[in-house]
């Protein structure tokens, strides 16, 4: 059930025991996975006591670890919480469900599915890009099922690769800069908070423990995308790939850029749904940033007035993701 542009993932051996997937996760893949799912966590305050959480689960390798990640976290509260692990069924192939379903059960993962023919709409609607509209329409169907369970919180499995593949999508064929949030509050739906605790995790280590774990997770289960050979976020990390041969640390910068913006050294912004220019206020005062790069300009100090990054600039936000 994979397109041509799909990525399928195969395990590398037998299926392992309930008991081993889950020892391995505080084990084997303690620093990778468990400790940088808490740090995100803790890092924007994603949980707090009493929340109620609907983790959405679509039986990919993201949704699925994420899902025990948060059995984990139960095991080992610091304050009360609940979960709900739900999915929706957007009209998947009948043998793909039955793996979901499958696999959630040999995971130990209380799945609640209700169906919505998100496919069906999406195939009239837009069928030659289909992702967008169909990622807005099932986050709106999650956030309703999430109230009638009596949820103030959505768990999506978004990892550290989407935000940085979310950042040059934006730069390159939106023109702006902006990235993929770690939480968000719903607008259309009061009290619902989205979250995304695999802020850190990098897709290489999901993949790791996926395989090893001998699950077959769902490949490409979306029976519209899997018609299209050409997806962007695959020519992205194709594009990532050979910008690390020139800077090892590429993706450390775009993810740090997101929390280093020098509102001094940008032309406009948007607030609050209001525009804003860097003229409005450029009578009353100029920024220090401004100034600094003068100063370096007149002493002849090349590197800053040319636009080079000093080691401190781009490390400033910490090296979050190790």
């Amino acid at each position: 059930m994979s397109g041509p542009g799909c990525e399928i993932i195969e395990p590398e051996g037998p299926l392992k025991s309930l008991r081993e997937i889950e020892r391995s996760l505080t084990k084997t893949y303690k620093k990778d996975l468990w400790s940088k799912f808490v740090q995100a966590i803790n890092d924007y305050d994603m949980l707090k006591p009493g929340d109620k959480v609907a983790v959405a689960i679509s039986g990919g390798k993201d949704s699925m670890l994420m899902a025990k990640l948060f059995q984990e976290l139960k095991r080992h509260q610091k304050f009360p919480f609940e979960v709900e692990f739900i999915s929706m069924d957007p009209g998947y192939h009948p043998e793909i469900r039955k793996l979901m379903e499958e696999n959630c059960r040999h995971l130990g993962i209380q799945l609640e599915i209700f169906d919505k023919k998100v496919f069906e709409s999406i195939e009239k609607l837009a069928s030659d890009y289909p992702c967008y509209l169909c990622a807005k329409m099932r986050r709106g169907i999650l956030y309703k099922k999430a109230r009638e369970l009596g949820c103030n919180k959505v768990a999506l499995g978004h990892h550290h690769d989407d935000v940085i593949e979310t950042t040059l999508l934006n730069l390159f064929f939106q023109g702006t800069f902006g990235t993929m949030m770690p939480k968000l509050k719903s607008t259309n739906y009061p009290g619902i908070e989205l979250i995304r605790p695999m802020y850190y995790i990098r897709e290489k280590d999901i993949l790791r423990f996926t395989q090893s774990s001998g699950i077959w997770p769902l490949n490409c289960a979306c029976m519209v995308a899997a018609k299209r050979t050409s997806n962007r976020r695959y020519e992205l990390k194709a594009l990532l790939e050979t910008l690390k041969t020139m800077n090892p640390d590429v993706e450390k910068c775009l993810f740090h850029a997101a929390e280093n913006v020098d509102m001094g050294m940008v032309l406009g912004w948007r607030k609050d749904g209001a525009v804003h220019s860097f003229l409005d206020a450029y009578e009353e005062r100029m920024p220090k940033s401004w100034l600094e790069m003068d100063n370096e300009a007149g002493s002849g100090t090349v590197g800053a007035s040319a636009g080079y990054l000093d080691e401190t600039v781009i490390n400033r936000g910490g090296d979050q993701d190790e």
